[in-house]
């Protein structure tokens, strides 16, 4: 094997990504992703977050492409959003979903997903309450980042990610990759005061609905994190401990 080769190789191999805990993945990142990540219509606190986040390198991990249609699952402010209207291109599509009890919370998350959607043809916005979510069929990916924790919040029912997981399992096409991103919390965490959960309880919950565990990158892993702090507190929040599960609905 020549010297070219085998750095080409070594190259295939990050971008291919660790199926299972212990090793770091890397997945190098396509020219649509570059560009979406260079989008000039990202706010500038969104790319100081980059750095950490690795949004380019984990959407290429998980298998994201041109043409892709997508659903951002809980879009928070849209960070990931916007990012995803860009890489997927005018062929794909990218659904922000906005919880109606979000909104109800606090009213700057409709104003964020509005004005997400108003800069990007691309994007439609959904904003309906949980029990009432009726996803698009036959998606190609469905991603929730840092808000999987939040199904289990106390305001709603005990049944709610159970119900949301179903959710996303029918709008998902066979071989749809369903993509989640949380805090890591240990065994037992308190989810109301933490923001946290444990990794082994998201498993259990997506693959209860169907989804077949594919992946877990560790490129979020921070060892240093006690596991303790409320995800917002100044001395961990950006810094936290994350887990990252690639699932995917079964074909056939």
């Amino acid at each position: 094997m020549s010297r070219r080769q085998f750095i080409a190789a070594a190259v295939a191999a990050l971008a291919i990504g660790a199926a299972g805990a212990g090793a770091v993945a890397y997945a190098a990142v396509p020219p649509g992703l570059a560009a979406a990540l260079a989008d000039k219509g990202r706010p500038a606190a969104d790319v100081a977050r980059d750095a950490a986040r690795h949004p380019g390198e984990m959407l290429a991990w998980a298998g994201l492409r041109p043409g892709d249609k997508v659903a951002d699952f809980i879009m928070g402010g849209g960070y990931f959003t916007r990012i995803l209207s860009v890489a997927v291109g005018p062929k794909g599509h990218v659904y922000a979903y906005q919880p109606a009890e979000f909104v109800k919370f606090s009213a700057n998350y409709g104003v964020q997903q509005k004005a997400v959607a108003a800069a990007y043809a691309n994007v439609t916005p959904i904003d309906s309450p949980f029990a009432a979510l009726a996803l698009p069929d036959h998606l190609d990916m469905v991603l929730t980042v840092q808000n999987y924790h939040d199904l289990h919040l106390k305001p709603f029912p005990a049944d709610n990610a159970a119900k949301m997981n179903a959710e996303i399992y029918r709008a998902l096409k066979p071989g749809g990759v369903y993509l989640v991103v949380d805090h890591v919390g240990l065994a037992g965490v308190d989810i109301d005061k933490l923001h946290r959960i444990d990794p082994a309880q998201i498993k259990t919950e997506v693959q209860a609905a169907g989804f077949r565990l594919a992946g877990e990158s560790e490129m979020l892993r921070n060892p240093a994190d006690p596991h303790t702090d409320n995800v917002f507190n100044p001395a961990i929040r950006g810094r936290t401990d994350q887990v990252i599960l690639k699932f995917v609905k079964p074909r056939g």
